[in-house]
C-alpha cells in the first residue's frame, strides 16, 4: 500500500481531524488565499480510522489566534491543533467549543437588532448535540445549524 506523505513543517500550525470537505473553509477562516506568502499544505478526504474521512491543514509560519480557534471549533468541533517548533510538536490540544461567541456569526433574521445599523455586535450561545453544533442568537432567539454559512 502506498502512502501520501506531506512534509513536516519547521514552525507553524497543523490542524487535524477537520471533517471531510471543510479544510477550504478553515483556510478562509485563517485568511489564507492565493496571495498568501506562507507555505500551506492541505489534504482532503484522507482516510481516518476515527472519522472515516478527514481533512488536514498545515501552515508554515502561522500560529493560530483565539478568534480563529473559536471559528474553527464552530465548523470542526473535534479538530486537533498542533503547534510546531523546530519540526516537533510543542503543544497539542483539541479545539474547545465556546459557550458564547461575539462578532463571529451573522444572524439570519434580517429583523434582528444585530443586523441593524446599531453599534452592537452579534452574540450567540453555542451548543452541541452529538456531532451537531448549533447556535442561538442572544437578541432574537433564532437558532442556526449550518454555522459555516453564517461566519463573518
Amino acid at each position: 500500500m502506498k502512502e501520501l506523505v506531506i512534509s513536516k513543517i519547521r514552525e507553524g500550525t497543523v490542524i487535524d481531524h477537520i471533517p471531510a470537505g471543510r479544510a477550504i473553509l478553515v483556510l478562509k477562516i485563517l485568511g489564507i488565499n492565493e496571495k498568501t506568502k506562507e507555505t500551506v499544505s492541505m489534504a482532503l478526504n484522507v482516510t481516518s480510522k476515527k472519522m472515516g474521512k478527514k481533512d488536514i491543514v498545515k501552515v508554515e509560519g502561522l500560529f493560530i489566534k483565539e478568534e480563529e480557534l473559536n471559528k474553527i471549533a464552530l465548523i470542526a468541533p473535534n479538530a486537533t491543533i498542533n503547534l510546531i517548533k523546530d519540526y516537533e510538536i510543542e503543544k497539542k490540544f483539541k479545539v474547545k467549543l465556546p459557550e458564547v461567541v461575539r462578532g463571529i456569526l451573522r444572524c439570519p433574521n434580517r429583523m434582528c437588532i444585530s443586523n441593524s445599523r446599531e453599534p452592537i455586535s452579534s452574540i450567540f450561545y453555542v451548543r452541541a448535540e452529538g456531532d451537531e453544533v448549533f447556535a442561538k442568537c442572544h437578541y432574537c432567539g433564532r437558532k442556526i445549524k449550518d454555522l459555516s454559512q453564517y461566519l463573518l
